[in-house]
């Protein structure tokens, strides 16, 4: 019987195909190609996983650990060039683990709880409130020893009063005076062995009620 596959002259006889064959073949061939590139290539190199297939087979990981690799590469070649060389050997050995059907999972990065930081409280050590009439005054003072120092605020909660803070004892000195002022805040320090403090009148035409806040060095708070 003779071989089609051979001719008179004992060579091999060319494939026959048509054109449609051929366009068949390259079709084929490109889809085949697409489907690497897509199913295998992207994930394992780029970390791009198109279908959601690469990532149960390991392959999405390594690619992100690649690209992460990468990305570190760039920035620490120029201080150390021995990099790039255990940059390829961590690259083999994620070829050996996929090579095995180990899935290589990233490690977890560790966050670092953030301080907030709490509003400082203000304790005051004295607080004290009173209600002036129109046209009605009163006084509050600190015993304090020359040289010691009190921390204070005190407001008219939205409202005015006149004031003048003032000493008292060895000597006689005024500190501070005010027509019409909402509040006021410092640091009264004793120029004298004696009572320092306040002295407040009420020229509106409504009583106001005020609040004193002190804390700090004195002996005690005097008020009426």
């Amino acid at each position: 019987m003779q071989n089609n596959q051979f001719d008179q002259h004992g060579h091999m006889r060319g494939v026959k195909t048509s054109g449609v064959g051929l366009i068949r073949a390259t079709l084929g061939s490109a889809f085949a190609a697409g489907a690497i590139l897509t199913l295998f290539w992207l994930p394992a190199e780029y970390g791009i996983d198109l279908t959601g297939l690469g990532r149960p087979m390991g392959l999405t990981e390594m690619g992100e650990i690649k690209q992460g690799l990468y990305a570190e590469a760039a920035a620490e070649t120029a201080s150390d060039p021995q990099f790039l060389a255990r940059l390829d050997a961590i690259e083999a050995q994620l070829a050996m683990l996929l090579a095995k059907g180990i899935t290589v999972t990233p490690p977890a990065v560790e966050e670092t709880p953030v301080e907030v930081p709490q509003a400082e409280v203000t304790t005051w050590r004295d607080t004290w409130s009173f209600t002036l009439q129109p046209g009605e005054g009163i006084e509050a003072k600190l015993r304090m020893t020359k040289g010691q120092e009190a921390i204070f605020e005190w407001t008219a909660n939205g409202s005015v009063l006149n004031y003048d803070m003032h000493g008292d004892g060895d000597g006689s000195i005024s500190y501070e005076q005010g027509r019409g002022e909402p509040s006021q805040e410092g640091t009264l320090t004793a120029a004298f062995d004696g009572t320092h403090g306040w002295y407040w009148r009420n020229r509106t035409d409504n009583p106001v009620t005020f609040t004193l806040n002190v804390r700090g060095d004195y002996d005690r708070l005097l008020t009426p």
